[in-house]
């Protein structure tokens, strides 16, 4: 259940030529077209853009919860574009994390619980994903609302869970939809630092946003617009 192992600074993640193409009527909506990227072990990249230039339709291609058009994505050397359904479902559990503008955690559920849930669905056994979820919490800082609903934890807890969620099974790549969206500054800024943390630490980030504070943060800026790469320059 553990990553897919990566040597340092090898690819972690490859796309090809991705094109993605819709059908609104008698229309054809071209979203995404003409992107190859390649993003490295412990990489930490932000996606920018105007609405509409096919940044989240790129992440979901990306996260192989969207298939291309045509092109490739490939994933710590796994190829993942002609997964059936099954298999994607199961790939993206154990080996890609997600985080979403909006939380999505279980109303019903505590903090730990909800990190639990992940781990429970990979079939990892009750005290190893308590005992991991305990961890993950205290590393996002909440070891003390492990007990809590959501509903009892503010917008910027109820992201690190969701953050602390999306690392419950080691996964080999971090992507992120405006995790700092639905945030206020100061706890936007708290996001941004803890996300710089996972960076510091190994993990693999790649987040789109508008937030220039959050881009300003990452190594590397790719520039989208009209569904393709405009540019790709580091931050510094």
């Amino acid at each position: 259940m553990n990553a897919l192992t990566i040597a340092p600074g090898a690819p972690v993640l490859e796309a090809q030529s991705l094109r993605r193409e819709y059908r609104m009527g008698d229309e054809r909506v071209v979203a995404v077209q003409d992107v190859s990227l390649s993003i490295a072990a412990g990489e930490y990249a932000a996606i920018v853009g105007p609405s509409g230039c096919g940044k989240s339709t790129l992440l979901n291609l990306l996260g192989v919860i969207d298939r291309p058009t045509t092109g490739s994505v490939r994933i710590a050397g796994r190829q993942v574009e002609s997964l059936s359904d099954a298999e994607a479902t199961r790939f993206r559990l154990l080996h890609v994390g997600f985080v979403f503008q909006r939380f999505y955690l279980m109303p019903a559920l505590s903090a730990l619980e909800n990190v639990e849930l992940p781990m429970s669905e990979a079939g990892m056994a009750r005290a190893e994903r308590r005992a991991r979820a305990s961890e993950l919490l205290g590393y996002v800082g909440l070891g003390k609302r492990e007990r809590h609903r959501p509903s009892r934890l503010s917008g910027g807890e109820q992201q690190r869970v969701a953050v602390a969620r999306a690392l419950a099974n080691r996964p080999s790549l971090l992507l992120a939809d405006e995790p700092t969206g639905e945030l206020d500054a100061r706890t936007g800024t708290e996001m941004i630092a803890l996300l710089e943390r996972l960076s510091a630490d190994g993990t693999t980030i790649v987040v789109v946003t508008h937030d220039e504070k959050l881009a300003r943060a990452t190594r590397r800026v790719v520039h989208m617009l009209d569904g393709r790469v405009e540019r790709d320059e580091p931050v510094r």
